[in-house]
């Protein structure tokens, strides 16, 4: 958010019409417009939280120590991917998706899905920055030093447009519920 700031006030934008992000970047969206209550006229924080859950956390140590414990950190990285893809998807995703209608015992689509996803985010990603992205990810709490999470979010002015992904396992609905209800001027939309 630091980093944003800086390249607002170098490119002189003295406010936002609107503001979205999910995931990572709808924990950024929020922390920016707690440090600057006035800043955004519309935020649209989607599948986030307002501090990150001990589920999610384990999710991203998971992957962590897939990316520590490869001898190869690109093979760490595909690793890493092949976890938390299982984070972004369920269990119907991937029956819908990925079942394979014959009678194989090995080569199953699933498995190939997982690898694909790795090898992508390889050619395309840095291991390093990927760890310290889910660093950062865990230390998510717009509460800290704010005296908690409900009395920070109040202080946003903007309206907010709250997204929820009823499906989620990483960001239930219940993270973005608790967003709608300590921020004043929140809407709340499961899809």
């Amino acid at each position: 958010v630091e980093a944003h700031k800086r390249l607002k006030d170098h490119l002189d934008i003295d406010s936002i019409k609107i503001g979205i992000g999910g995931s990572m970047g709808g924990q950024q969206l929020l922390e920016w417009a707690v440090q600057e209550p006035d800043f955004f006229e519309t935020i649209v924080p989607i599948a986030t939280n307002a501090k990150h859950s001990a589920w999610g956390i384990a999710f991203n140590e998971a992957q962590r120590m897939a990316l520590k414990s490869a001898s190869d950190v690109n093979e760490g990285l595909e690793a890493a991917r092949a976890i938390a893809m299982l984070s972004y998807r369920n269990q119907d995703t991937y029956n819908a998706t990925q079942s394979d209608e014959d009678d194989r015992v090995d080569e199953f689509s699933a498995s190939s899905y997982q690898q694909y996803q790795g090898t992508k985010l390889r050619e395309r990603f840095s291991p390093y920055s990927y760890y310290y992205l889910s660093k950062a990810m865990d230390s998510q709490n717009v509460g800290i030093g704010r005296n908690g999470i409900a009395n920070a979010l109040s202080q946003i002015n903007a309206k907010a447009v709250v997204i929820g992904i009823e499906t989620d396992i990483l960001f239930p609905l219940g993270e973005q519920e608790v967003i709608y209800n300590y921020i004043p001027n929140a809407v709340f939309y499961p899809i």
